[in-house]
């Protein structure tokens, strides 16, 4: 982020025509007695009318506006930079409640013209007035704005109630200064507002289009027909709508909007609301300008303004009555890559809608699909914006899982506009209430879409898996954190996040589970209704749940539905939840990451209020509670020779782990060698992943999980297979295979078990992989299966592997599946010819396809069995005219190859010059973690630290060598449990 300019001067429309007509000399004068007064300017001004009246068209660039003095600007003699106002409110990260924005009137003018598409500054002007309320008598006026110029800036009032039978007055403005640090704009008044009277602030400013970044106002350039085109487009979420306009730049701020956009007549205008009409502006300089104004948006915060200015073409339906238009590329648009998202978001809406029975309150919806959109998707109220990457469905995706991400990124997106627009969160220290339920009701869709596909197995791989891997009890942050503790508007953006969006998905399914799906989406019915255009605390949400349950007598809690959340909301990591089933005892405490023995645990004065469904022998039991460090449930205890069993987190509806004492698990583990479908397929998919993650960070022995996968031949379900593979076949495993007596063993233990699953998919393969579209979780999977048969040596899979290849050499127009595409190049080019390599590297160098397509070539061509091949890939890694994909990759995706790791090393030290000179030594990082994989002794240590110490600075190196001491532990940890797997496969293979 650019920083913010440090003063600026700020003229009525009367002192800037005299401006006008001053030499540039007496304007550097100006500047620089500017700059005496810090950062703060003087605005004198007589005018009695209102210039809203009076001004009917925007500086084009060049006019008289006067920029803010960047500090190159400034003198370097006679100024003081310590020179500015005293402490106050503009030191503090919130707006004082001083004013309250009822409504703005706004209108931006991008300078963007298809002649011109690419200048080095494209710039914007604008204006807004803004109808304001005052709470307290105050004679400073603080708003948010960054980076923006200012060239006129008014107050009006106090305004009449009937403005058609009153005399509006002036307010004067005494000087208008920045607070940059927390990007403040401040006006300094002549006299006190008046409490409960109403004012305008009237703005005329200027600001810079983005050309690298994408927040506030942005531009990209791209290809159409054949032609550079280039558009225009806002992102303000969530603190850049003071990028493009003076604003009340918080959440709970909000106003109606009247919105009207300046732009080329080759252009359309897009904005939150229809459009209401057109008309006709001509510059100064004689060139016309189309203008387009929208209807009055409902209230709502500024991070929900958008606009787009475009030459795309758009697709449309109509759902309910209402119009929804997809723009994209013509290109796109003309071959139909758009129709499959025009045609869900209709039901999309209608689902939700009749879900909360709330329509959808805006009369319209446009989904735009941007050629580059970092932030992937943005839900603005009416306006949604997309990276095409996320919309576009092409013909080769049709067999892929991509229409069930473009499926869930709409849901996400659509499910805002009840949660985060039509309730918004007062603050963003909640901003988990959006992206939470966001995230919760992409798993209700995509369940209402897929219907075969089961929403628990959703849930558990598309938010559970990945969560409970990040989150832990050191380090990790609570989902809802006390607003006094942001102090940094950079502390906003970094809430977006895993917790907000994963865990907070994970609180609102807990949620659910406990409450029934009945009892919860009724309190959010009642929660929407009460807080529709307005803000609402994770506390008024709670508030309501509880209502809801006091209004029936079925579901009874241990304690408040705030008690319960907020043991989880208000507090980072997840509890272990350790049954003895020798004495029934339940127990909680902290999940640790690398847990190592009689660790000190950290100071928790409360416990987590746990929901446990758990079955017993098969049979579903009644939920009940753990509110204490440890309980005794009767139920739970089982005899030793007996053979009962029991299993917690039933239908894994809550958001921890569970770990057994020594008879628990070995009981689980019989019963699933007796009769695996007994236990229902989710618990199976979370008994392996507890285990394997109880494993790996020491809370019991390897040996407890590889027991549970003894049983796996009977196991029919892909999904748990891939689950027990990438436990069991992951890249520690791959790397020390040449070390260990591991490879043959596992191979006999996986192969005996691994026929019938691979005979299965295998067909699926040669024969109609179409029919796993609809269970995209299957398609998911495919790959961990293709790549352990053929990492095994199963000659099916190689002959396979071989047969698509020669296929798609001979026949390029006959796609390899897309879910094995990556395992059967590998293969094919691990155990083929030079010829092979050679087709794969002329495909690579003259590609004009995306990266994403260039990466899948560099990997496939580094797992060439033959070093000579590799140095010579590597070589032409430093002496290649760069392409559209960093050769620096090349050289960190050989050494991360099989047969690459040993020779990446002499390949840089013979090398190091060349390299250096053509890429720096910031990528080294990447290549230090790929070689410190093969460390595990203080000689290996020593031989790669000296040779980093030959070609880095001093700090480099010290960061490398801890590096890779960290990860000597790491592989020596490693060896260790590999050593373990050994001996108890020799005993059960």
């Amino acid at each position: 982020m650019s920083p913010p300019f440090s003063s600026g001067i700020y003229v009525s429309r009367r002192v800037a025509l005299l401006l006008a007509g001053l030499t540039a000399v007496l304007l550097l004068v100006l500047v620089a007695l500017a700059a005496l007064y810090g950062s703060c300017a003087h605005i004198q001004s007589s005018e009695q009318d209102n210039p809203w009246a009076k001004n009917t068209s925007l500086w084009p660039p060049g006019g008289q506006e006067l920029a803010l003095p960047t500090p190159a600007q400034e003198p370097t003699v006679g100024t003081s930079q310590d020179l500015g106002p005293p402490s106050g409110p503009w030191d503090h990260l919130r707006l004082p409640p001083w004013l309250v924005p009822l409504h703005y009137d706004l209108e931006l003018w991008p300078w963007l013209q298809p002649d011109k598409l690419s200048p080095p500054n494209l710039t914007f002007t604008g204006r807004v007035n803004i109808t304001v309320r005052c709470t307290a008598a105050t004679s400073r006026l603080l708003l948010h704005s960054f980076l923006l110029n200012y060239k006129q800036v008014e107050v009006w009032g106090p305004l009449a109630p009937d403005p058609r039978n009153a005399t509006v007055g002036r307010v004067p403005v005494e000087k208008v200064w920045f607070a940059p640090d927390m990007q403040f704009v401040v006006l300094d008044l002549g006299q006190s507002l008046e409490p409960g009277s109403s004012y305008e602030l009237n703005f005329d400013f200027s600001g810079q289009v983005l050309q690298v970044g994408l927040e506030g106002l942005f531009l990209n350039l791209y290809h159409d027909e054949d032609e550079l085109r280039a558009l225009v487009a806002t992102q303000m979420e969530p603190t850049f709508a003071r990028h493009v306009f003076p604003c009340f730049d918080e959440p709970a701020l909000k106003a109606t909007f009247n919105i009207t956009i300046i732009h080329h007549p080759g252009y359309a205008a897009l904005s939150n609301m229809p459009q209401l009409g057109q008309s006709e502006r001509i510059d100064v300089n004689g060139s016309r300008w189309t203008v387009t104004s929208f209807h009055t948006t409902p209230r709502m915060p500024t991070y929900l303004v958008a606009l787009v200015v475009c030459d795309l073409d758009h697709v449309s339906r109509t759902e309910r009555g209402k119009e929804i238009r997809v723009w994209a590329r013509k290109d796109d648009i003309a071959n139909g890559y758009l129709d499959f998202a025009a045609n869900v978001t209709g039901p999309v809406f209608s689902f939700l809608e009749d879900l909360f029975n709330i329509s959808y309150r805006l009369p319209k919806t446009d989904i735009v699909a941007l050629p580059i959109f970092a932030s992937g998707a943005m839900e603005n109220w009416g306006l949604l914006i997309f990276d095409e990457s996320s919309l576009l469905l092409e013909p080769e995706d049709e067999l892929t899982e991509k229409k069930a991400m473009i499926l869930s990124i709409i849901a996400h997106e659509v499910g805002h506009q009840w949660f985060g627009n039509l309730v918004t969160m007062s603050w963003w220290n909640n901003i988990w209430l959006n992206e939470g339920f966001a995230s919760y009701f992409e798993l209700e869709l995509t369940n209402y879409f897929y219907p075969k596909v089961p929403m628990n197995m959703i849930f558990f791989f598309t938010i559970l898996h990945g969560i409970l891997g990040e989150d832990h009890a050191l380090e990790s942050r609570a989902v809802s954190t006390a607003v006094e503790n942001f102090t940094e508007t950079s502390e906003i953006n970094r809430l977006f996040d895993l917790y907000t969006y994963k865990k907070g998905a994970c609180m609102a399914w807990m949620l659910a589970s406990f409450l029934s799906q009945h009892l919860f989406i009724n309190a959010l019915k009642s929660y929407l209704e009460t807080f529709s255009y307005s803000n609402a605390e994770q506390d008024d949400l709670w508030r309501h749940i509880q209502m809801a349950i006091g209004e029936q007598s079925v579901i009874h809690l241990p304690a408040t539905v705030k008690s319960i959340m907020d043991s989880w909301t208000h507090r980072g990591g997840f509890p272990i939840i350790t049954v003895n089933v020798s004495t029934g005892v339940v127990k909680q405490e902290p999940f640790y990451l690398d847990k190592v023995e009689n660790q000190t645990l950290l100071s928790h004065n409360s416990t987590w209020i746990v929901p446990i469904f758990w079955m017993k022998n098969g049979i579903p039991q009644p939920l009940v509670w753990l509110d204490k460090s440890n309980m005794m449930f009767p139920g739970m205890k089982l005899s030793d020779s007996g053979s009962d069993w029991v299993i917690l987190n039933f239908n894994v509806t809550g958001y921890y782990r569970v770990n057994y004492d020594e008879l628990g698990w070995k009981k689980l583990s019989q019963q699933l060698e007796k009769d695996p479908k007994a236990i229902p397929v989710i618990n199976r998919l979370q008994l392996v992943s507890d285990a394997f993650a109880l494993t790996k960070n020491n809370y019991i022995e390897i040996e407890t999980a590889l027991d549970l996968t003894k049983y796996i031949a009977e196991e029919d379900e892909i999904l748990v297979w891939f689950e027990v593979l990438v436990n069991l076949i992951n890249r520690e495993v791959i790397y020390d295979v040449n070390n260990y007596a591991l490879y043959p063993l596992l191979k006999k233990y996986l192969l005996k078990r691994f026929n019938s699953i691979w005979n299965t998919y295998s067909a699926i393969i040669r024969e109609n992989v179409a029919s796993l579209q609809e269970n995209y979780l299957s398609l998911l999977s495919l790959e961990k299966i293709f790549e352990t048969a053929c990492w095994l040596g199963l000659e099916d899979c190689l002959q396979l592997s071989r047969e698509l290849f020669r296929k798609w050499m001979a026949h390029p127009e006959t796609a390899i599946p897309p879910q094995i595409e990556n395992v059967v190049l590998c293969s094919a080019i691990a155990l083929g010819s030079d010829e092979d390599w050679d087709f794969l590297f002329n495909l690579y160098i003259n590609t004009t396809e995306e990266e994403v397509e260039s990466r899948r070539l560099v990997h496939a061509m580094s797992c060439s069995k033959d070093p000579w091949i590799l140095n010579r890939f590597m070589e032409y890694a430093i002496t290649a005219v760069p392409s559209n994909f960093s050769e620096t990759n090349i050289i960190v995706t050989v050494a991360a190859s099989e047969v690459g790791r040993y020779i990446a090393k002499d390949f840089l030290v013979d090398n190091w010059v060349a390299v250096t000179e053509r890429y720096g030594t910031h990528w080294l990082d990447a290549l230090v973690h790929v070689l410190g994989r093969t460390v595990s002794t203080d000689q290996q240590v020593t031989e790669l630290q000296h040779f980093l110490s030959t070609v880095l600075e001093e700090h480099q190196r010290v960061a490398a060598h801890a590096k890779l001491q960290a990860m000597k532990a790491k592989n020596l940890q490693n060896k260790k449990r590999i050593a373990r797997v050994v001996e108890w496969l020799r005993k059960n293979t």
